[in-house]
C-alpha cells in the first residue's frame, strides 16, 4: 500500500512540475507566474480541488507519441473566492506552449458544464501559443466546443477572462463571448492575426504590443474591460470583482458588511454643478459620495470615458452605475459609449443586479463619422438595453438632459421605477440658445430680442419642474440627499417583480 501512495506523489509531482524547472524559469523571467501559481492567488488558500491531472493527449503523428506530460497543458478545477464557489482553467504555458489539444479542450468544457450545472462561475486564465498544429482539426473542433459551452453560460453564470499571456487567432472568440476580459500589460496579447501576417497581407509593420496588447485594448477597441501592472494585480482585481456578483442568474449578488451610514449628508454635493452651465465637473465625485465607504470598480476606464460604467454597493448590496462624464465630451452619447452602457445594463439584467444611471447628457454627438458609424443603430443598442431591463432602476438627473438622449438614459418611459432631478436638472428637446433659434427665426438678426427669447425659455424650460409636473420625474431631490434617496428608493425596490412577454430571445440592433 505504502508503494502506491508514493508512486500516487511521484506522479503527483511529476504532473505539478508542468513543462519542468527551464520552462517555469523562462515563464518568471517574462516576469509571468505558472498556471499553478496564478490559481493559487486567486482561490481562497488551500480551497483549490483539481480535476484531470493525469489527463494526456492522445496524439500519435509528428512523434508527438514520444512526450505525454500529465495535465495536457491546462490545470481545470474549482476552489473559493472569500468562501464563495468558482469553477477555473488556467492554460500552462510551459506545457507545448500551452497549445489547445482535443484532451485540453475537453478539460475545459467538463468544467465549464459542471459550471451551467452547478450555477458557479467560470475564470479562464488564458495563455496559450494557440490551435496544437500537431492535431488538426481536432484542436479546431476542441475551440468549437469550447465555444458553444460559452454561449450557453452566457447569462447563466458570470464568465471572467484573464489574458496573461498570447491569445491569438480562433482563441480570441472564446474571450469575447465572457462577461469581463482582464489583460496584464506588456505581457499578453489578443489578435486575430499576428503581425507577421498583417505584414504580408497588408503590408503594415506593427508590433504585438500595437496590434493587440493591453493599451490597444481597453483604449481603442474595448474588447478589454481592464489592465493591470503585473499576474498578481490583476488576480487580485478578479477577486474583488467577483465579490460584487452574483453565482448564477437564480442569486443574488452577496450582501457585504458595510459601515457606511445609508442617510450619509454630503453637503458638497449641493455645490458639486458649477453655475456655468457650460463648465464640466466630475461625475466621478458623486458616484463615490453615494456609494459604500467610497468604494466603485471601474470597468473600461479608459475606453469611451464620457461613461463611466461599474460597480458599488449601497448598503451592502450591489448597484451597477451608469453614468455621463460632463469632463470628456461634454458627456455626450456617441458610439462608443452607447455601445459600452448597453453591454454592461445587458449584464446587470441578466444577473439581477439593479442599475443606477447618473444623467447630465447634451444629446448625441453630432457629426459625419458619428452618421457614417452608424451612431443610429449603436444609439438603439443602449436605448434597447434599458427597455429591456426588469432589474429596478433608479435614475437622477444632475444638470442637463436634451433631446432623445433624454429618453435613452433610463428615463420613466422606459420603465424607471423612481426617477429623481436636482432642483439644476434641465429637462427639454434641446438647450435654450437652440430652441430659440428655431423658434424665432425671424429674429435672428435682432440680438437683444434674441437674448430676451432665450432669457424667457431658460426660465420656462431650464428646471425640473415641467417634467416633474407631467410625472415624468418623480421627485426634485436635495444633492445632499443623494446618497440616502437613492438607498432607500432601492431598498424599496427589492421585491419588485417585472417580467417581459414571452419569447425565444429578442433581436437587439448589434
Amino acid at each position: 500500500m505504502k508503494d502506491i501512495l508514493e508512486q500516487l506523489e511521484a506522479r503527483r509531482a511529476v504532473a505539478r512540475a508542468g513543462g519542468g524547472e527551464k520552462r517555469v524559469a523562462a515563464q518568471h523571467a517574462k516576469g509571468k507566474l505558472t498556471a499553478r501559481e496564478r490559481i493559487e492567488l486567486l482561490l481562497d488558500e488551500g480551497s483549490f480541488e483539481e480535476f484531470d491531472m493525469f489527463v494526456a493527449h492522445r496524439c500519435n503523428d509528428f512523434g508527438m507519441e514520444r512526450e505525454r506530460p500529465a495535465g495536457d497543458g491546462v490545470v481545470t478545477g474549482w476552489g473559493t473566492v472569500n468562501g464563495r464557489m468558482v469553477y477555473v482553467f488556467a492554460q500552462d504555458f510551459t506545457v507545448f506552449g500551452g497549445s489547445v489539444s482535443e484532451t485540453h479542450g475537453a478539460k475545459i468544457c467538463k468544467i465549464m458544464d459542471m459550471a451551467i450545472q452547478n450555477g458557479a462561475p467560470v475564470i479562464g486564465i488564458n495563455d496559450s501559443g494557440g490551435a496544437r498544429i500537431q492535431e488538426g482539426v481536432g484542436s479546431l473542433a476542441a475551440y468549437g466546443e469550447v465555444f458553444q459551452r460559452n454561449v450557453l453560460a452566457s447569462g447563466v453564470v458570470p464568465q471572467i477572462s484573464l489574458i496573461m499571456g498570447p491569445c491569438a487567432g480562433g482563441a480570441v472568440y472564446s474571450p469575447a463571448m465572457t462577461d469581463f476580459i482582464f489583460m496584464v500589460k506588456d505581457s499578453s496579447y489578443m489578435f486575430v492575426t499576428g503581425p507577421d501576417v498583417v505584414k504580408t497581407v497588408t503590408n503594415e509593420q506593427v508590433t504585438a504590443e500595437e496590434l493587440g496588447g493591453a493599451g490597444t485594448h481597453t483604449r481603442k477597441s474595448s474588447v478589454a474591460d481592464g489592465a493591470y501592472e503585473n499576474d498578481v494585480e490583476a488576480l487580485a482585481e478578479t477577486r474583488r470583482l467577483i465579490d460584487f456578483l452574483p453565482l448564477n442568474n437564480r442569486e443574488k449578488a452577496p450582501v457585504r458588511p458595510f459601515f457606511d451610514d445609508p442617510a450619509r449628508v454630503e453637503m458638497s454635493l449641493d455645490s458639486l454643478v458649477p453655475d456655468n452651465p457650460n463648465q464640466p465637473y466630475d461625475m466621478k465625485e458623486l458616484i463615490l459620495k453615494i456609494a459604500d465607504e467610497g468604494d466603485f470598480f471601474e470597468l473600461q476606464k479608459d475606453f469611451a470615458a464620457n461613461i463611466i460604467t461599474g460597480f458599488i454597493r449601497l448598503e451592502g448590496q450591489t448597484v451597477g452605475v451608469v453614468a455621463n462624464q460632463p469632463m470628456v465630451l461634454a458627456g455626450c452619447l456617441d458610439i462608443d459609449s452607447s455601445r459600452k452602457a448597453a453591454r454592461f445594463v445587458r449584464f446587470c439584467d441578466a444577473f439581477e443586479i439593479p442599475i443606477l444611471t447618473l444623467v447630465d447628457v447634451p444629446g448625441f454627438l453630432p457629426g459625419t463619422g458619428q452618421e457614417y458609424g452608424g451612431v443610429i443603430k449603436h444609439g438603439a443598442k443602449l436605448l434597447f438595453a434599458y427597455a429591456e431591463a426588469t432589474v429596478p432602476k433608479v435614475t437622477v438627473l444632475t444638470r442637463k438632459t436634451y433631446g432623445g438622449a433624454y429618453v435613452v438614459m433610463s428615463s420613466k418611459h422606459l420603465r424607471g421605477d423612481f426617477n429623481y432631478a436636482w432642483p439644476t436638472a434641465e429637462v427639454a428637446v434641446m438647450g435654450a440658445k437652440g430652441a430659440v433659434e428655431i423658434l424665432y427665426r425671424s429674429e435672428l438678426g435682432e440680438p437683444e430680442k434674441i437674448a430676451q427669447r432665450v432669457k424667457d425659455y431658460e426660465d420656462r424650460f431650464a428646471n425640473p419642474f415641467v417634467a416633474a409636473e407631467k410625472g415624468f420625474i418623480d421627485e426634485v431631490i436635495m444633492p445632499h440627499s443623494t446618497r440616502r434617496r437613492v438607498a432607500r428608493a432601492f431598498a424599496a425596490l427589492r421585491s419588485k417583480k417585472l417580467a417581459n412577454p414571452w419569447k425565444k430571445h429578442d433581436n437587439i440592433p448589434l
